[in-house]
C-alpha cells in the first residue's frame, strides 16, 4: 500500500467483513459476552499493529482467526491466572482476620488501652514491630529515623507498656503472647 488512506481503506474493509464472523468465533469459545468483545477488539488491535503484514483481503479472515486463536489462548491464560490470585487473596484474607480478634479477646482490648496511653511515635514503633513484623532497620525506614532510635525507643516503649500492664504474669489482663513476642533479629 501506497498511501496511508488506501491502508486506512483496506483495514476498514477487512473489518467490516470479517467483524461478525470472528465475534461469532470469540462467542464460541468463552464465557462472557463481554470477554468476546475484548477478544476481537484486542484482535482488530493486533491487525491494525500488524496491518503491514496482513495477507491480501481474501486470506486475511484466516490471518485475523490465527490471531484471534492465539488472543483467546492468552485470555484463558489470565482468567486462570486471575482465578488463582483471587483465591489467594482470599485465603490470606481469611487468614488475617482469623489471625487477631483484637476485638473480641479482653487481654487484646487491655493491650490496646495500655498502648493508647503511650506517645504516638512509641506506640507506632512497638506495632509495627509486634504487629507488622518489621524488623527495627524496617520501622527506621517507615518512621524516616534511624534504627538506633528505632531500638531505644522499642526499648523504652516495652518497658513504658509492661509498666501499664503490669508485670505480674497472674494478674487479670496480662497475656504472656500479646507483646512477648520475640522482636526480629537484626544484624548490625
Amino acid at each position: 500500500m501506497s498511501s496511508g488512506t488506501e491502508h486506512e481503506e483496506r483495514f476498514r474493509r477487512v473489518y467490516a467483513v470479517n467483524f461478525e464472523p470472528l465475534l461469532a468465533y470469540a462467542m464460541r469459545r468463552v464465557e462472557q459476552p463481554e470477554d468476546a468483545a475484548d477478544v476481537v477488539a484486542e484482535t482488530f488491535l493486533v491487525a491494525w499493529r500488524r496491518s503491514r503484514e496482513m495477507p491480501p483481503e481474501a486470506e486475511a479472515r484466516l490471518w485475523l482467526h490465527g490471531v484471534a486463536r492465539r488472543v483467546l489462548a492468552n485470555h484463558h491464560r489470565g482468567g486462570a491466572r486471575r482465578g488463582r490470585l483471587g483465591d489467594r487473596l482470599q485465603q490470606r484474607f481469611r487468614a488475617a482476620l482469623a489471625v487477631d480478634p483484637g476485638s473480641e479477646v479482653p487481654e487484646r482490648l487491655t493491650v490496646r488501652a495500655a498502648l493508647a496511653r503511650l506517645n504516638e511515635l512509641d506506640r507506632e514503633v512497638l506495632m509495627l514491630t509486634f504487629w507488622e513484623g518489621l524488623e527495627p532497620r524496617e520501622v527506621a525506614v517507615v518512621l524516616q529515623v534511624s534504627p538506633a532510635a528505632v531500638r531505644t525507643r522499642l526499648s523504652r516503649a516495652r518497658a513504658r507498656l509492661r509498666d501499664l500492664i503490669g508485670d505480674d504474669l497472674d494478674s487479670p489482663g496480662h497475656v504472656l503472647d500479646v507483646m512477648a513476642v520475640r522482636a526480629p533479629e537484626e544484624g548490625r
